[in-house]
């Protein structure tokens, strides 16, 4: 199979898989309207769906590192999808937060073992791995219109329909697993690590992420109740805002990878970070229409950063790449979900506005984070299309012979220091 075909798969399963990301906060005005949820509940719901999965996925990482499981993608991709159909059948609030926790689970298996199949696929190619990233935005940016095509219509009752996008992704992926057993039988080469691991920049950058996570689901979570306050109470006005919150991230990811071929991964993160402090401001006290412009921008300025951000950390930790995808993905991620509770909480004492203020000081942390980091050199050595063997650095193991893609599904870790 062609790489563009496979990262195409692999984009629009992500993009399957990230739908149920995205519902959890398309869910929470329908929770409010249905069930007269407060803002600390409803956040309590995105801290559900965020918890478990903020814990599993660096065990995931970790254990895709030592063992090949392709089958995660389409077993977690049913998962996610499973607990978001089930979250509104009951009015029980427990089993609501036990089933988007279930979704959460599925999602954090899925997303260290994609990540390495897409960065295998794609060859270490910054545009590949953005329009991998691309998929999860459209999901994302999906997920309001297709909550509200069948929960407005309906009700809650109806979210059992939402369980489509996980069957079709389950299937997308696939053709990619099998190409990935020819390419094991026919010994396509692995790729190595060229580079000991820098475990300091891993730890910047994963705070530059964990900031950016803050405000990206902060104002997931809010800003349809935001802007339909803003907007003299209409609900279209929320969804609409929400939907080019998520939209934006699809123009951010495509725009990085393109930015980063002209530019290294740290300067485009840096400066796109700067930005963003002046677009989060605006979304928080521009007033009118041009709030829906504010929208749109902060998404961008926070998705250029992120496909770069998981290439990044995959580089820092070399011997590590399914930890570092789990870290990058998901638990950097998911703390914006941990924290979105206190936003809430601070919105029901006081105003909506007064607790999203302080989310202009998240992307000014990960521009500060950013200043010092390093670019790695492009070293990963890769054989397979050239058909060469690939060379690891000093002291590293060599690949067993005739079975090279085992390596490349199972990152081969020179050492185990």
């Amino acid at each position: 199979m062609r790489r563009n075909t496979s990262i195409t798969l692999l984009s629009v399963g992500h993009a399957c898989v990230d739908v149920y990301q995205g519902a959890v906060a398309s869910l929470v005005p329908f929770f409010v309207a249905e069930r007269a949820y407060s803002y600390a509940a409803v956040s309590g719901i995105v801290l559900a769906a965020s918890l478990l999965s903020s814990v599993a996925q660096p065990v995931f990482g970790a254990l895709t590192d030592r063992w090949a499981m392709p089958w995660l993608l389409p077993v977690s991709t049913l998962l996610g999808g499973l607990g978001i159909a089930l979250s509104g059948v009951s009015g029980n609030y427990g089993l609501t937060l036990v089933f988007v926790a279930v979704s959460g689970i599925g999602v954090a298996a899925y997303h260290p073992e994609s990540a390495r199949v897409a960065r295998l696929t794609s060859q270490g190619s910054h545009s590949a791995m953005s329009w991998f990233s691309l998929g999860g935005n459209l999901g994302f940016a999906s997920a309001p219109l297709l909550v509200a095509a069948i929960v407005a219509t309906g009700g809650l009752r109806l979210t059992p329909l939402l369980v489509l996008p996980a069957l079709a992704g389950s299937v997308l992926c696939l053709p990619v697993l099998r190409a990935l057993g020819q390419r094991k039988t026919a010994g396509a080469g692995a790729v190595l690590p060229a580079r000991d691991d820098d475990r300091a920049s891993f730890v910047k950058l994963s705070l530059a992420v964990v900031c950016r996570s803050i405000v990206f689901v902060g104002l997931s979570t809010f800003i349809s109740l935001y802007v339909k306050q803003r907007m003299d109470g209409s609900a279209a006005a929320g969804t609409t805002a929400l939907f080019l919150l998520y939209l934006g991230g699809a123009i951010g990811s495509v725009l990085g990878g393109s930015l980063a071929n002209r530019w290294d991964r740290v300067t485009v993160c840096r400066w796109s970070y700067l930005l963003t402090v002046g677009a989060v401001a605006g979304v928080v006290f521009v007033p009118g229409p041009a709030l829906y412009l504010f929208v749109t921008l902060t998404s961008a300025g926070l998705y250029v950063p992120f496909s770069l951000q998981v290439t990044l950390g995959q580089d820092y930790l070399p011997s590590r790449v399914g930890t570092a995808s789990g870290i990058t993905l998901g638990l950097t991620v998911s703390i914006g979900g941990l924290v979105s509770p206190v936003v809430g909480g601070i919105a029901d004492a006081t105003s909506l506005r007064t607790a999203l203020a302080p989310l202009i000081l998240m992307p000014a942390l990960s521009w500060l984070l950013f200043r010092n980091l390093p670019e790695p050199s492009p070293k990963l050595s890769t054989s397979v299309e050239q058909g060469e063997p690939s060379s690891p650095r000093p002291g590293a193991a060599a690949p067993p012979k005739g079975d090279d893609t085992d390596a490349a599904l199972s990152p081969t870790r020179p050492d185990h220091r």
